[in-house]
């Protein structure tokens, strides 16, 4: 059932410190929505500016719909028949009101914050492994869904907008959950969705080139991921917060000088406190032997790849600042299922292995590529594309890298959106030129027609690497979004040749 309530006007502004209003602060708020489209009558419509569009632009739309009150840029002097909160930043204002509306849900929760270009997802899925294998009730936001217990519901961002995510925490502390484990994107942090929320444990993975369209920089990118981690400091809840970081990132050990709470170390090469030894990594999975402050232990996890093998040692490090011992950590990690689109192998009867995976950054393509190397004994075929209207920097890169690894590749298209496919494409391919005795690669920009080439040209022994969309279920071209399945295409297509 929805959450629903009725509150005064002036009990929510009384929240906004530096809000100016005109109207009748008496007015009874039934709900909130940023969303003109989605106005209910009883609304607060809060305005806001995103970068194809502004919302107060549709504020009259809203009141027209019912808004009963606006939340507005101060000074766009926007002129309704309803009262009007002006604020500096109704982002931040928007943060602060769904957190007053819902009852401060996220202090309900022990919240675990996870950041970095890549491994989020994975470190989800094992974090919540570990805490269910431990008793706990943990619910998860993230790049795949927004679950917990036996419900899920699509993910449209991997960190959703203030409001919704306050629901979201809402319905699960409402159905027993005990901790959410969040992957806060840049964007979240930058634009200040998690504003209200105080992680217990916040945990960086890495950082590699992604989103600068959106940052400009690397060092704007690295910024907003550390705004996690300087907010950590300012947790009043009375319980110390912690702060989780990779220490073979040289971003790491950059983000540790900026954190004033205490730090546990993961690694592989650095100095740590989480880390771990005699690892041997198979098609089954990968098994070693835990190194922790809290002791050492045998360990077995069925996902493959030395990049996932420091989701395991994030994982298991941000458990036990949770307070999880190490044998609930060791059972989580056996028992954590696959990760949607996250090395995902797609069964067939043919000899050839054929594995689906999320890497859309050149780190991510680059460690990918490394570890499913040593995996097969034939030959490594690479199908991707790069994403449209996005960082154009990247595509060059991931080009040289894909001729680099690979032993035949198809360059084809992955979300286009309102770009030219075929112009990406040449993008990737002055990266592939640069590179001297690099594999053959053939063009396709229809992605089922390349992912089945790739399918075509491999022989027992080979591997196949569809890379760039992993769970998506989607592709889109232009401004139209369309089913499309890398996992499902791959399984056509080796249904028909076998």
């Amino acid at each position: 059932m929805e959450y629903s309530k009725s509150v005064v006007l002036a009990d929510l502004v009384r929240e906004l410190p530096e809000a100016e209003y005109t109207g009748e602060m008496g007015t009874i708020i039934s709900g909130i929505s940023y969303d003109s489209r989605k106005v209910r009558p009883g609304d607060i419509f809060v305005a806001l500016k995103g970068s194809a569009q502004d919302g107060h632009d549709y504020i009259r739309d809203a009141v027209a719909r019912g808004a009963v009150a606006v939340v507005a840029q101060r000074g766009s002097d926007k002129q309704v028949p309803v009262p009007v909160v002006s604020v500096p930043d109704p982002r931040r204002a928007l943060a602060r009101l769904a957190a007053v509306y819902y009852d401060w849900p996220q202090n309900k929760l022990s919240l675990v914050g996870i950041t970095g270009t890549n491994g989020k997802t994975t470190t989800t899925y094992l974090v919540e492994s570990i805490l269910r294998q431990a008793g706990l009730n943990p619910a998860v936001i993230g790049t795949v869904n927004y679950r917990y217990m036996n419900m899920t519901c699509p993910a449209p961002v991997t960190t959703p907008e203030s409001l919704d995510l306050m629901r979201a925490f809402r319905k699960v502390v409402d159905r027993g959950a005990s901790h959410a484990i969040v992957e806060v994107s840049s964007h979240a942090l930058a634009q200040g969705r998690v504003a209200d929320c105080d992680f217990k444990v916040g945990v960086f993975t890495n950082l590699s080139r992604d989103h600068l369209d959106y940052h400009g920089s690397m060092e704007s990118y690295f910024e907003a991921k550390s705004l996690l981690f300087t907010n950590l400091s300012k947790n009043k809840g009375g319980n110390p917060s912690a702060a989780v970081i990779n220490a073979d990132s040289p971003y790491g050990t950059k983000l540790a000088e900026l954190v004033s709470v205490p730090v546990t170390f993961y690694g592989l090469e650095s100095p740590c406190q989480v880390s771990a030894r005699n690892v041997s990594v198979e098609k089954g999975g990968m098994k070693g032997r835990l190194v922790t402050p809290a002791g050492e232990m045998d360990f077995f996890c069925p996902l493959i790849g030395r990049f996932n093998l420091y989701n395991v040692l994030a994982a298991t490090a941000t458990s036990l600042c949770l307070g999880v011992s190490l044998a609930s950590v060791v059972k989580g990690l056996s028992h954590v299922g696959r990760v949607p689109g996250r090395v995902e192998p797609v069964n067939n009867n043919l000899a050839i292995t054929v594995v689906v995976d999320y890497a859309h950054t050149p780190d991510a393509l680059e460690k990918v590529l490394r570890d499913l190397r040593p995996l097969t004994r034939g030959r490594v075929i690479t199908v991707f594309g790069c994403g449209g209207d996005r960082d154009k920097g990247k595509r060059p890169e991931m080009g040289q890298i894909a001729v680099s690894m690979s032993d035949f590749v198809v360059i084809t298209s992955d979300n286009p959106r309102t770009e030219n496919p075929l112009s990406i494409i040449q993008d990737i391919i002055e990266g592939v030129t640069q590179v001297t005795g690099g594999a053959p690669y053939i063009v396709e920009p229809d992605r089922e027609k390349a992912i089945q080439m790739a399918i075509d040209e491999a022989r027992e022994g080979d591997l196949v690497l569809i890379a760039g969309k992993g769970h998506e279920d989607y592709q889109i071209i232009g401004s139209e979004k369309r089913h499309f399945d890398d996992r499902e295409v791959a399984e056509r297509f080796l249904t028909r040749n076998g």
